[in-house]
């Protein structure tokens, strides 16, 4: 993940509503990363950042293995987990 998109998506996360359409104008806008979304209670990891609702973890396949990780260089995705889903 280049230094432009990490600054591209958290202006559209600071700035949108998230709702269901949010998700889908975040894959399209980058069609380069892997997204995924989630309850927050499936992640144990310490997020990356926090916007409104949701945390913001990065993904990496480094080593073909998926994990979550604090390097925006490392990062292939993205994922968006939600709190306050559950019940």
């Amino acid at each position: 993940m280049t230094v432009e998109e990490l600054r591209e998506i958290e202006r559209l996360l600071a700035a949108l509503d998230m709702d269901a359409g949010t998700f889908a104008e975040l894959r399209r806008r980058f069609p380069n990363l892997s997204w995924t979304r989630c309850d927050a209670s499936d992640v144990i990891e310490a997020p990356f950042r926090t916007f409104g609702r949701f945390d913001v973890h990065l993904l990496s396949n480094a080593d073909h293995c998926a994990r979550i990780t604090s390097d925006p260089a490392a990062a292939t995705g993205v994922v968006l987990a939600q709190r306050g889903l559950q019940p």
